[in-house]
């Protein structure tokens, strides 16, 4: 029987996040959501105020004997700027900051010493500003942001944001993009 952890990650947009994550090999599940914040079933126009506390995420499911942990978060870390705070690009808020909220201790460790190899490397201009923190309150977003960028792909933001950044994810990590 095969094992699956979960994970969430906060990376602005949760359109591009989840467009990026729904290409990866082992990722068995993706959703949009809202998560580590006060809010009780926060709504999408409720999180945009910056009110809730809520970042705007996508939840994985994932098979760690066809993905790594590791994997999922260099990945995560690739197609998005972790020295951004409560920002990406032109999406700001606290909504929009950059998260990886776990669910076991080994995750939590694994965020930790990649953020510190990334320091060490120098492979980012500025601080890395990502929070590491335990899942804390997770809410489905509404049905109309799941699946945004394989459904709208020729929307606006998905042309100009959601696209590149997975292009950027299927040049660089050619091995793990699903068949």
């Amino acid at each position: 029987m095969n094992s699956s952890e979960t994970i969430v990650l906060a990376g602005g947009c949760f359109w591009c996040t989840e467009a990026v994550f729904k290409q990866v090999r082992g990722v068995l599940d993706v959703e949009s959501g809202y998560s580590n914040g006060q809010a009780t079933a926060p709504t999408y126009e409720q999180v945009c105020t910056g009110a809730t506390g809520c970042a705007e995420v996508v939840k994985l499911v994932y098979d760690p004997a066809q993905i790594s942990t590791r994997q999922i978060l260099e990945i995560f870390f690739l197609v998005h700027d972790p020295t951004q705070l409560n920002r990406q690009g032109h999406d700001v808020g606290t909504q929009y900051r950059s998260g990886v909220y776990f669910s076991t201790p080994e995750q939590a460790s694994q965020a930790h010493d990649l953020i510190r190899e990334m320091c060490q490397d120098g492979l980012h201009d500025g601080a890395i500003v990502t929070e590491v923190a335990p899942l804390a309150h997770y809410f489905p977003a509404e049905d109309y942001h799941q699946d945004f960028f394989e459904r709208n792909p020729t929307q606006a933001y998905c042309v100009a944001t959601a696209g590149p950044k997975v292009a950027k994810f299927r040049q660089t990590f050619r091995d793990l993009v699903k068949a």
